[in-house]
């Protein structure tokens, strides 16, 4: 397995489909995962120390494992599968939880847990990228950032939600 650190999340053109982009500590492949904007905004917002009124999902599942005193101890993007990424959240008292990879990394980031991906899916997905492309994604970055500040939690309430 190899430690990832979460990069953030950018925006894949021309698509504009939001990532979220993770990188091998120590090494040089990046590892882009497709998300939901839901679920884009929810990894921002914990990356940007943004807080809510009310606690989102991500900010619920964590604060229900506090209660339960159940620690978090490390994610990890376990298999990739037709284009789908798997992930499994593994608990203090060894339980493990399977979940999509962007819930994974939305939690671990509010619990401050760490994300490892195995080297398969690392060997299959896992891409590197030149320098004056990572700055051409720093800007890509700063147009979701704009974004992020045009937009309330309340702009993603469904009616039942």
């Amino acid at each position: 397995m190899h430690r990832l650190d979460i990069v953030g999340v950018r925006v894949a053109l021309p698509s504009k489909q939001p990532i979220v982009l993770l990188k091998e500590v120590g090494g040089e492949r990046y590892l882009p995962i497709w998300i939901g904007a839901v679920e884009a905004t929810a990894i921002a917002f914990a990356q940007e120390g943004i807080t809510t009124a009310r606690p989102m999902t991500h900010d619920l599942m964590r604060d229900v494992l506090r209660a339960l005193q159940t620690d978090l101890t490390r994610v990890t993007i376990t298999d990739l599968q037709g284009g789908v990424f798997f992930a499994t959240l593994v608990f203090g008292n060894g339980v493990e939880v399977s979940a999509r990879p962007s819930d994974a990394i939305a939690l671990a980031m509010r619990m401050g847990a760490p994300v490892y991906g195995v080297e398969a899916v690392l060997a299959e997905a896992g891409i590197t990228v030149p320098e004056e492309q990572e700055q051409e994604q720093e800007s890509e970055l700063e147009k979701f950032r704009e974004f992020l500040d045009t937009i309330s939690p309340e702009d993603f309430n469904t009616p039942g939600s």
